[in-house]
């Protein structure tokens, strides 16, 4: 009895693909990826969006009903219609970050090549209001390579991870926030942002660039957990890698790759 003929694009038992196959087999999983993160950045998108306009309407009648009562409303039910209130307010924020996530996602690409040492000295310009009364001691490389890529893009993910720094050394008698850069063998740009603050624990590292994951109690250090995720979306979107390290009260590293500027 003669084997089988396969039928289609089925290969024999124990054949071994060749390396076009192989390539072609990469190609197709590689645009089935990249269809697949574009339908949930869209869904993502129209979730959001929907969403968020019900909820102006939640927060304005909890508003107006609360404003009906008056000073001389129940207590119980006037905190009740406040607690509404700000879980409305509140899922409206997350509302925004999906967003901007989105927007992130879908945006086309405008690159170029960025100085990383202007970009940082403004951004810190930016953030001058986060810092004032404390003592910050700044250690910005005065090499900072420059990189190929987006600049708007690379501004938002760098005052998220500056922001970060302040707000996780708030409690320090001095903050240290240092950010360092190098051109690797392989001709890409790897850059270091360390502080002194409050750290993380390292057994949660998978959970920090994830949405809405927070590795700090909200009643001591403010935010609602997107800004890392939405570094590592602007990274990814420019093909390279993040990173990060720390131990509890022993600061944390965020490290980065880039494109290198082009000629």
């Amino acid at each position: 009895m003669s084997a089988p003929v396969p039928q289609g694009d089925a290969a024999p038992l124990g054949a071994v693909p060749g390396p076009e196959d192989t390539a072609q087999r990469l190609a197709r999983l590689e645009r089935e990826l990249a269809q697949a993160r574009l339908a949930m950045e869209d869904f993502t998108y129209s979730v959001s969006h929907d969403l968020r306009a019900s909820l102006r309407h939640v927060s304005a009648f909890v508003r107006i009903a609360r404003e009906d009562l008056g000073v001389d409303a129940d207590p119980e039910i006037a905190s009740h219609l406040d607690k509404a209130f700000g879980a409305a307010t509140q899922m409206g924020r997350l509302m925004d970050g999906l967003l901007e996530l989105s927007r992130i996602g879908r945006a086309e690409l405008q690159p170029g090549n960025v100085d990383l040492l202007q970009l940082v000295n403004d951004i810190r310009h930016q953030l001058l209001d986060q810092t004032q009364g404390r003592d910050i001691d700044w250690q910005i490389a005065p090499d900072l390579p420059q990189v190929h890529g987006d600049v708007a893009l690379l501004h938002q993910a760098l005052v998220q991870l500056l922001a970060n720094a302040l707000k996780f050394t708030r409690k320090c008698p001095q903050a240290v926030v240092s950010i360092r850069g190098q051109c690797r063998s392989d001709g890409w740009v790897e850059v270091q942002l360390r502080d002194n603050g409050v750290g993380f624990d390292p057994r949660l590292q998978d959970r920090l660039f994830r949405v809405f994951q927070s590795l700090h109690s909200a009643r001591e250090y403010e935010g609602i957990g997107i800004g890392l995720a939405l570094v590592r979306r602007v990274v990814e979107r420019h093909g390279g890698l993040i990173a990060a390290t720390g131990e509890p009260g022993k600061g944390c590293c965020i490290s980065l790759t880039l494109p290198p500027a082009q000629p």
